[in-house]
């Protein structure tokens, strides 16, 4: 149970940190601080998906409540006594005398809608509510300062219709009890914490259009409802108990009704990533939008995050249709790395997004046996085989010489570390030469602050042949051999290619080190020996061209010298290079990206190699269940993007995120088996 009262509440720097999530199935959400201040320009009731599943436009910010009651009065934030999640749906109770409200919110599926109920629970007499109305108009990533909107109000009894400008969509926002009266005012240069701690715009102007007004008698509940659609009638209870029998049908779907209550709520998680994408010409088309509050879907994330989210859950629908809407998007054999924001075409850059759809695909068709998808898609994925083998965007292409997968250019980020400051000239390129970096993030700040231009900066370039790159390329030829063979196809010449990568891998084995190189041949000429956790996957994946005792020998190394609570540190505490704290502005937060954080995705590989090398089940599960009480910290209910490197691992980057969820669920599924 995700849960806490006032121990936890009158601690500001506590409540600010964590945060609840409801979404709409499209990539809409509405989101913010337990306690219900707007701390990001990420919070608000109503964040819109108006272009599926982008486009996302804040226009309902927040509600502040008065309550009066026998005679007192108090604000919303005074009289807060608890929060809670009771399914996906966030659960406050305010308390004032002997009287207790509840307070509810979630959004109708699939539609650009957000409700917001009371009920008084306890009273011994009625109760007076007001809510005052703060509405905005802006990109999601943007902030708002002193805008000429000339916009329209048109108000009812029971609500009022609100357009910032001519071309802007509506808010429309009634209520099935309440009075709602005009009053428009300008607040200028809200604090927004968390982003000040991000080194961002931290002020955001909101402008108040009015109240709500009702009294509520014992029992008695009102509902407030805001949309982008014209609100034609409410039935408050009615879609309340919809969306809870929507958290059932997932729960008895996903058959892990008898695990325990956190990884039930991982399965609730799970739900919020799946969103639609409609197709031309197709209604269907599904999609993973990799994280919250800010991130769109991507091909690696959407492909990785696949066989968590819904193979695991029992949602195969789900999980063809997703498969189905990417092969749309297959191009000189790569998968689109991600979908911008502003609905540009998609971007390839990434060698590695194609070779994890590979492992989504032979985990679908393992788990249920569709041929007939299988049979569907074999020409995109014989495409994709062909075209690495000849060479692709990017420098990507199969080495004649070893049967290796090479990548990367200059100025070019093609792995999962894919940071890349991007600044306007090279004045100080030197510098970047220096043995440790550890000092860079603070001097190219000093530099911005003074608007000096900075050098573009890849901070884990990788050029060359990467380690998780071949295993996973050589995991992708073996199953392109196993889909070959079940569709009647002749599979020699993916057998073929696979041995002759198995035995070039040899080459990653570092023998001093007792584990893998991170990259062969680099621009350099000369092999990275730099202990990161992209070795895992050789180990975790469902073909490992690493012997029994490498794989061992990579687990433990991981184990020393990577592994923490919350996944593996993407460098170790010794290196150079290494940044023990994930946070400051940007400059600061992208170079410590993938030097030391944590990341919890990796938990679930490390987990699973961990499982084929020790065959301990209980031992590999076990490194999982500090997830449970994270679910209590940052994005409740759901699991967090990074962590610092360095202890306590105080938790950043998105408040959820679609591959942490999904490997966690994915490995708990894999460990399955009665305590």
């Amino acid at each position: 149970m995700i849960e806490c009262g006032r121990e936890i509440l009158r601690h500001v720097q506590i409540t600010d940190s964590r945060e609840w999530l409801v979404t709409n199935g499209l990539g809409g959400y509405a989101s913010g601080t337990i306690t219900g201040k707007l701390a990001s320009r990420y919070h608000g009731l109503l964040i819109a998906a108006l272009e599926p599943p982008l486009g996302r436009t804040l226009l309902l910010s927040h509600f502040d409540e008065q309550v009066s009651y026998d005679g007192q009065s108090a604000s919303g934030g005074n009289c807060l006594s608890g929060f809670r999640l009771a399914g996906s749906i966030p659960v406050w109770t305010f308390a004032i005398s002997d009287a207790l409200i509840e307070k509810r919110i979630w959004m109708r599926h699939e539609a650009n809608t957000t409700l917001i109920r009371y009920t008084l629970a306890r009273a011994a007499q009625p109760l007076s509510l007001t809510c005052r109305v703060f509405v905005n108009y802006r990109d999601s990533h943007l902030n708002t300062h002193r805008p000429d909107w000339q916009y329209n109000l048109t108000t009812a009894k029971s609500g009022v219709r609100f357009t910032a400008f001519p071309d802007a969509v509506p808010l429309h926002l009634c209520s099935d009890a309440a009075t709602f009266t005009q009053a428009v005012e300008w607040h200028f240069d809200h604090f927004l914490s968390i982003e000040a701690g991000r080194g961002l715009d931290a002020y955001d102007d909101q402008l108040a259009i009015g109240s709500f007004v009702l009294t509520l008698n014992p029992g008695a509940s009102v509902t407030f409802v805001a949309s982008t659609e014209p609100i034609t009638g409410i039935d408050g209870t009615g879609e309340l108990h919809e969306r809870e029998e929507r958290d059932r049908m997932l729960l008895d779907q996903s058959g892990l009704r008898g695990e325990p209550d956190w990884i039930q709520q991982l399965v609730l998680a799970a739900d919020q990533f799946l969103v639609r994408r409609p197709l031309p010409n197709q209604s269907d088309g599904m999609t993973v939008l990799a994280g919250y509050p800010w991130f769109s879907d991507w091909g690696r994330d959407t492909m990785i995050a696949l066989p968590g989210l819904t193979l695991t859950t029992q949602r195969y629908d789900l999980a063809a249709a997703i498969l189905r809407t990417f092969a749309r998007y297959a191009d000189h054999g790569m998968l689109p790395n991600r979908f911008p924001d502003a609905g540009q075409e998609p971007e390839y850059n990434t060698v590695d997004a194609g070779l994890w759809y590979f492992q989504a695909v032979g985990q679908y068709v393992t788990a249920t046996g569709d041929l007939e998808l299988l049979r569907e898609l074999y020409p995109v994925l014989v495409d994709m085989i062909a075209w690495h083998v000849r060479g692709t965007r990017f420098g990507i292409h199969v080495d004649p010489i070893d049967g290796l997968l090479s990548a990367g250019e200059p100025d070019v980020q093609l792995t999962w570390m894919d940071v890349k400051i991007h600044t306007r000239y090279l004045p100080v390129t030197h510098l970047l030469e220096a043995e440790s970096t550890r000092w860079l993030p603070a001097f190219i700040g000093l530099l911005q602050r003074f608007g000096v231009p900075t050098p573009n900066w890849v901070v884990t370039p990788r050029t060359g042949k990467q380690v998780e790159i071949n295993a996973l390329w050589y995991s992708a030829l073996m199953w392109m051999a196993s889909f070959a063979a079940q569709l009647g196809y002749d599979p020699t010449d993916y057998t073929q290619r696979a041995d002759r990568v198995r035995s070039a891998f040899a080459r990653f084995w570092n023998p001093s080190a007792s584990c893998c190189c991170d990259v062969l041949d680099t621009p350099d000429g000369v092999a990275d020996p730099t202990v990161r956790p992209n070795q895992i996957l050789a180990v975790s994946l469902p073909h490992s061209p690493l012997s029994p005792a490498q794989q061992r020998q990579v687990v433990d190394v991981c184990a020393r010298q990577l592994l923490t609570e919350y996944g593996l540190r993407s460098l170790p505490t010794d290196h150079p290079d290494y940044q023990g704290i994930y946070g400051g502005n940007l400059v600061m937060r992208d170079a410590a990206y993938h030097q030391g954080t944590i990341w919890s995705w990796l938990i679930g590989a490390f987990a699973e190699a961990h499982l084929r090398v020790y065959g301990d089940q209980e031992l590999a599960r076990s490194f999982l269940l500090p997830f449970k009480h994270h679910l209590m910290d940052h994005g409740l209910g759901s699991i967090s993007e990074v962590f610092s490197g360095d202890a306590p691992h105080q938790p950043g980057g998105c408040l959820a995120q679609a591959w942490g969820v999904a490997e966690v669920l994915r490995a708990w599924r894999l460990f399955r088996s009665r305590v």
